[in-house]
């Protein structure tokens, strides 16, 4: 659909702008209005003040919301599905305990951190770190030590994971609104979300760890002790974690299952930069099927089909496997319709003309694009606590901004890492994510805020000051 002229001035769309966000978060925040209906709601008023023909109105709604949810539904469901298969056989477990036992007790905070990184990538923070519990703190229990030793370096893993690597709804939906190369966004995820895990989750931890004594929760305490008990072979060393349950994957089925989506997207964006430079053919038969096998949504239903079948084939029936994939498809149902709504809104900015505005404001100020979207990121985040909201808000409301700037693949891929980073920070009492650590590992508000809080505000700042770092130099 083609963006209507604007029939208001750059002031007054300004000024509807700011209403409209102000609106959204009035609804979500005191009125409790579920994200998803306040996001269609200010988006349905969005358009009737911008003066938006009434009878394009519905349109306008539904071709953001539809161009959102081209990209958004497909990545997450099936980067839904593989979580879910590697979580109920027992994937985690397995990789956790293997790398643990490969890495040693003086490293296990770094290989509990390792393992959440490749854990992280299919499966969503909240449920990732409830799936790792168990793991950090029979760890916790058997190592000694302060709980967030073990728990800091994972949970900020699977954060980060969260935050800056697709197949999860954030980037993903960020860079379905801002339309940037989501293969390259995983890439560039990875490259900065790595070395900003090393530095804001794992090494904090130790610090933090050290200074900040945290013992196991009482609640797990009889339930680990009977896990020693059962679960550890004979002859086995009071060191290890090894657990033998003929359920459970190999380590390398695991790895390999992990692995085998990112192997073929990096493969993907191997070929098209050769087919650039000439180097080869990029319609030639086979480059185009390799490059199709690369593309992000394919690489990720053929590891939805290899993780089906190597799996479930000796674990469970085929219908089993059926119903656990459909499991996985519940909890992520809001998270993408509340993606694909905050596209609606970016879609209604787009047609209003105020997106122009606001890029011809920010070229006046002389805010780079990338410096604005984590500032306006950071702010939405910090007044309603959820990264999704804020993530999806940012893009439709920068997306004009980046259209009009002629940004490369590159660049807006790294726009879309400064949302991420934006979106992460200074989590606290508004945020779904600072009640769930904070209330596992047994911490009071203010201890959570020394810990959690300042972690992921770490996270932020230095994905952020990295992706800007970057965005100079190439």
């Amino acid at each position: 659909m083609d963006d209507v002229v604007p029939a208001l001035g750059t002031v007054p769309l300004l000024l509807i702008a700011v209403a409209a966000v102000a609106l959204l978060l009035l609804l979500i925040i005191v009125l409790r209005l579920h994200a998803f209906v306040a996001l269609v709601l200010v988006s349905a008023l969005t358009a009737l003040a911008t003066r938006i023909p009434v009878n394009e109105v519905v349109d306008t709604l539904l071709d953001g919301f539809g161009s959102t949810l081209a990209s958004v539904a497909l990545l997450v469901g099936l980067g839904a599905m593989i979580g879910k298969l590697l979580e109920v056989t027992g994937g985690a477990g397995v990789l956790a305990e293997t790398l643990i036992n490969r890495f040693g007790e003086k490293r296990a905070p770094l290989a509990l951190g390792i393992a959440s990184l490749l854990f992280g990538f299919p499966i969503f923070f909240d449920a990732g770190f409830v799936v790792f519990l168990p793991i950090i703190l029979s760890v916790a229990k058997r190592f000694g030590g302060s709980v967030l030793l073990y728990a800091l370096p994972s949970a900020g893993a699977f954060a980060t994971m969260h935050a800056f690597v697709p197949p999860h709804p954030g980037p993903v939906g960020a860079a379905g609104i801002l339309e940037a190369n989501t293969g390259l966004v995983l890439i560039m995820g990875l490259l900065i979300g790595v070395p900003t895990w090393f530095v804001a989750s794992y090494l904090f931890g130790l610090w933090a760890g050290r200074r900040i004594h945290l013992p196991v929760p009482d609640a797990f305490g009889a339930e680990e002790d009977r896990d020693e008990e059962t679960d550890r072979p004979a002859g086995g060393t009071g060191g290890s974690v090894t657990r033998t349950t003929t359920a459970t994957p190999k380590f390398s089925t695991v790895l390999v299952l992990l692995l085998l989506p990112l192997v073929l997207i990096l493969l993907n964006t191997g070929l098209n930069t050769l087919a650039v430079e000439g180097i080869v053919d990029g319609d030639a038969g086979t480059v185009a099927a390799l490059r199709l096998l690369g593309q992000t949504s394919i690489a990720l239903l053929i590891t939805t089909i290899v993780a089906m079948v190597v799996l479930g084939r000796e674990r469970f029936s085929r219908s089993e496997v059926e119903s656990i994939v459909n499991s996985s498809l519940g909890p992520v149902c809001a998270i993408i319709l509340v993606t694909g709504a905050g596209g609606m809104f970016g879609g209604v900015l787009r047609a209003s003309g105020i997106g122009t505005a606001l890029a011809d404001s920010l070229s006046a100020i002389g805010l780079p694009v990338i410096v604005a979207a984590f500032i306006i990121a950071l702010c939405l985040r910090i007044a309603q606590g959820s990264a999704t909201v804020a993530l999806t808000t940012t893009a439709g409301l920068i997306a004009p901004v980046v259209a009009q700037s002629g940004l490369s693949s590159l660049d807006l891929a790294l726009v879309v890492i400064a949302i991420a980073s934006g979106s992460t920070a200074l989590s606290h009492v508004n945020d779904s994510g600072f009640w769930l650590v904070g209330r596992f590992l047994g911490m009071d508000e203010k201890t959570t805020l020394k810990t959690w809080t300042v972690m992921v505000t770490l996270i932020g700042v230095i994905g952020f000051a990295l992706s800007f770092v970057v965005s100079l130099v190439v």
